[in-house]
């Protein structure tokens, strides 16, 4: 039962800490690809956040964007699949949110909205307790979110919720769980995503297999953070980087290195481009201790 389809998170995982698509993880798969192996991109990014190295990368043609939102055919610059929230939720959502001061971001039609006067104020200080540059260079700044949420609300792929205050997260989780027809997820300690009632990248990697004729047990799917867990559980070889959470990890049949020591190599080379990559080999080292 060789793998077909490889379904890969970028931020943690397939990214270094260096921000980039290591040499080691590009050669592998490049050399999976040879092999007729897919390599889909899995991630919460917007399509237009996506890095500059992965559409360097010949061997990479899917991307499931906003945790499963949208699928696009990075060849033919073609979006052919959507699952956003529905107009309900929206609403909802943003009633809730107005009671409360938080960094809010839209997705709509592959691009990241946020505040204009957040927007602003990073720009002017050079400060934030995220990322300045990937803010600066993602996100287009609209006047009221609120507003453009709700001019948006048939279209909107995910409405992320940052925290400056990680003690305020817990609260606001409870909170968000209690909305209709909505998931809740975290792509990153500082956030909670709210994404459709089926939105998933689970749900996204489900309809890739379809569309390619590839089942379950012939998937690879690596993560880092729990808007990975669903994937891994909807992949016949869920895998986790050493540097990802404990819940991830709980899931995961092996424990690859961290994101900075090409974790995605070491598990694309050990069970997919060796010679003596099969299931029994997964679960030989599951059973001793690995994952």
């Amino acid at each position: 039962m060789e793998i077909k389809l490889i379904a890969l998170d970028l931020d943690g995982t397939t990214i270094n800490n260096d921000r980039v698509i290591s040499r080691r993880n590009r050669e592998a798969l490049a050399r999976a690809a040879e092999m007729g192996v897919n390599i889909v991109i899995a991630t919460g990014r917007p399509l237009s956040a996506l890095p500059r190295d992965v559409f360097e990368i010949e061997a990479i043609r899917y991307a499931l964007t906003s945790n499963g939102a949208s699928i696009t055919d990075l060849k033919k610059n073609e979006t052919f699949y959507e699952n956003c929230l529905s107009p309900l939720a929206v609403e909802k959502a943003v009633e809730l949110l107005r009671q409360y001061d938080y960094i809010l971001e839209g997705f709509v039609r592959g691009e990241a909205y946020i505040d204009g006067d957040y927007y602003r104020e990073v720009k002017r200080t050079g400060k934030s307790f995220r990322d300045v540059s990937y803010i600066l260079n993602t996100r287009k700044p609209v006047e009221n979110i609120f507003r453009f949420l709700l001019d948006h609300r048939k279209n909107i792929e995910n409405i992320n919720v940052n925290f400056e205050d990680l003690s305020e997260k817990p609260a606001m989780r409870e909170k968000l769980l209690t909305l209709p027809e909505a998931t809740i997820t975290s792509s990153f300690d500082h956030n909670l995503e709210i994404g459709g009632a089926t939105t998933s990248k689970a749900e996204a990697l489900s309809r890739m297999g379809q569309l390619l004729g590839i089942e379950k047990s012939r998937m690879m799917a690596i993560g880092d953070s729990p808007n990975d867990i669903a994937m891994l559980k909807a992949s016949g070889f869920p895998v986790a980087v050493g540097n990802a959470k404990e819940e991830v990890k709980a899931v995961a049949k092996y424990i690859a290195p961290t994101n900075h020591e090409d974790g995605v190599a070491d598990a694309v080379e050990k069970f997919v481009l060796s010679e003596a990559a099969d299931v029994s080999l997964l679960h030989k080292t599951t059973a001793e201790g690995n994952g």
